[in-house]
């Protein structure tokens, strides 16, 4: 219950992504001079030792030390191995490795010199986007806090193509995420297991003479290698419409051949957060499906993955995965979010273009944990 109760905190405190606003709520002191990578954190709703964060036991009746806040890195990256919460999910997660993903934020007024993806004729707003490297993490989540993660539409999972005759067939590898690196805040903890997840022990082991003590094994760069291909992060597409800012991240799975004919296969996960201060509700969606074969799609549908979900001041994000197959080895997606408010009234959120790439190794995608 408490584990719930301060990841509920969390959330509230970052209902505008701003870290500094959320710190000091949790009245962590990010400038302490004594000891700059500790911050101290206490906690009037709990009785929580300085320089300590909680959680719970699963019964929900004993309070436990997790870790010891650090502070969070404004420059640079975070190595294998950094324990952290979730700022918006607020589940406990350690970092495998980064990636390193072109980020198109159509928020952002771009220069005449800077890249910009292709867009489909047709596609809404045409404009320039700017394209900046932005740094995100393949990660573990810990098992334990996975039933608590309300706003994700299913449990936390990586899918993949199987790697057999059925080409619609899908299977997932659970508990792993991409994490922005806003997104982390890093802590440390003296538990030599301090994450649950099945993979934790075959992909990491505890080593006290390094920072973090959490070091790779062979397995874990055996795993990327092997699997690299269908896990690699490379576009991320932003955009914000009367403050619900939709994040779009593509995924090239693989391709299939069905009845004579290749079938190529993405997985996307799209972010909606409410970035103002008006209760609201997601009530319909619509895409256009562009495929480079020349057809053009359009689907509508109430919610997304069967939910319709609110977005409000103290659970201000939802996400979710779903896919789309194409008779062509690239296409293009866009479309609107319809959005309620609570008058009743509604309006449209732009989701913005992405492109749908295979050009990747198109070797057989794998078939569960090897390595």
């Amino acid at each position: 219950m408490a584990a719930c109760v301060i990841r509920r905190t969390l959330l509230s405190t970052v209902s505008k992504y701003n870290r500094k606003h959320a710190i000091r709520v949790l009245n962590v002191d990010l400038n302490s001079r004594q000891n700059p990578n500790r911050t101290r954190l206490s906690c009037s709703l709990f009785n929580v030792q300085q320089k300590r964060f909680m959680s719970s036991r699963p019964e929900g009746k004993v309070l436990e030390t997790v870790g010891v806040f650090e502070a969070p890195k404004q420059q640079g990256k975070y190595e294998t191995g950094q324990l952290f919460l979730h700022s918006v999910f607020g589940y406990r997660g350690i970092v495998l490795f980064p990636w390193h993903a072109r980020l198109y934020d159509r928020d952002v007024t771009p220069t005449a010199t800077e890249s910009k993806p292709t867009e489909p004729p047709g596609a809404h707003r045409s404009k320039e986007v700017k394209g900046k490297t932005h740094t995100y993490y393949q990660v573990l989540i810990d098992t334990r806090d996975c039933p608590h993660i309300s706003q994700r539409s299913q449990t936390e999972a990586v899918t993949f193509l199987a790697n057999h005759d059925d080409s619609r067939a899908l299977y997932a590898i659970p508990g792993l995420d991409y994490v922005s690196h806003e997104d982390i805040l890093p802590y440390n903890s003296t538990d030599q297991v301090p994450i649950q997840h099945e993979l934790f022990e075959r992909f990491l082991q505890f080593n006290a003479s390094k920072v973090p003590p959490f070091v790779p094994r062979d397995t874990l760069q055996a795993w990327q290698e092997k699997n690299h291909p269908w896990l690699e992060l490379s576009d991320v597409h932003r955009e914000t419409t009367e403050n619900i800012r939709v994040t779009v991240i593509p995924f090239y799975m693989g391709m299939r051949e069905a009845q004579n004919s290749h079938v190529y296969w993405w997985r996307y996960c799209i972010r909606l957060e409410n970035m103002g201060e008006e209760v609201v509700q997601l009530r319909e969606r619509h895409w256009r499906i562009f495929s480079l074969s020349g057809t053009l799609e359009t689907v509508r549908g109430r919610g997304v993955v069967g939910r319709e979900p609110v977005l409000s001041k103290e659970q201000p994000a939802f996400q979710y995965s779903s896919h789309v197959s194409l008779q062509a080895p690239s296409g293009h997606m866009w479309g609107t979010f319809q959005i309620e408010r609570t008058d009743g009234s509604h309006f449209d959120v732009r989701i913005p273009p992405f492109s749908l790439e295979s050009n990747k190794d198109d070797r057989a995608p794998p078939a569960g944990y090897t390595w």
